[in-house]
Formats: C-alpha cells, structure tokens, sequence
C-alpha cells in the first residue's frame, strides 16, 4: 500500500470504550459498578471513560444511581441492547475513503462497493445484542479480577 491511503477501517477509542464499559456492566447486570472499578479493570483512564459513560447514560444504555453506594448498570437487558446501533450511536464517521474529496468520486464505482461492504459491516453488528457477543467467549470477568 502506499502511503496516501487511510489505512483500514477502524473503530474509534471512544467506540471502544464503549463496548468495554457494556461487556463488563453486561457480566453481572444488577450489581452497580464504579468507573473506576472498571478503569481499573481495563487498565484505561478513568476521565475517558468517565465521558463515555454519560454518554452512554443519555442514551439510555446505562443507569447510573447517585449517593454513597451509587454506581453504573445497564439500563435494559443485555439482550435488548443492539451492537449495531451502538456503534451508530458512538461513531461519527463511517467513511472508509473520503470519496467527497476525490474528483472522480461522483462517477468512481468504488465508492458504490465500498457504501455496499459497510452496510455488510452495519448488518453483521445488528445481528447481534449485547448478550449475544457476551455469551460467544465465556466469563472475561476473571481475566480483568486477575489483572
């Protein structure tokens, strides 16, 4: 490749944290959980992921209780949380190539391709809840309590 390309596809940071925050909350679903227990968990920054999880509260992903032994749940089941509408919800941008830049990009059939392999992408992710992705590799939560 050369390298005036992009590179792939990524998701962001913030898309991942994201998803982290809701696999460790989805472990055990009624118990409430601090920021930083799951910073600490993950070894991240409590600041980012204290902006991802008001986010995620606003969105109505997570509940969050106040007072002395307040903390973080989800705020429906797992099962009825969609990937794919998360990562909607947390990404900006979901150009794989800036074909609005590129003079040919009105007439390019690469850019009708690429639009079709990220709805293939989009569509993988709605096929899946969060209790869906949880359930495929086991109890993480050891690995983090290990840590």
């Amino acid at each position: 490749m050369h390298d005036y390309f992009s590179g792939p596809m990524r998701l962001t940071r913030y898309t991942d944290y994201a998803m982290r925050v809701l696999l460790y909350l989805g472990q055990e679903p009624e118990r409430l959980c601090s920021i930083a227990e799951i910073a600490r968990g993950y070894g991240v920054s409590q600041n980012h992921l204290m902006k991802v999880v008001n986010d995620l509260v606003n969105a109505g992903y997570l509940e969050s209780v106040r007072g002395r032994n307040g903390g973080i749940r989800l705020a429906r089941p797992a099962s009825a949380i969609n990937m794919g509408a998360l990562i909607r919800h947390t990404e900006d941008n979901f150009d794989l190539v800036d074909c609005g830049s590129c003079i040919i990009g009105k007439a390019c059939g690469v850019t009708s391709v690429l639009d079709e392999a990220l709805q293939a992408f989009l569509s993988v992710l709605d096929s899946y809840s969060l209790a869906d992705v949880i359930a495929r590799k086991g109890d993480f939560r050891k690995l983090l309590l290990a840590s």
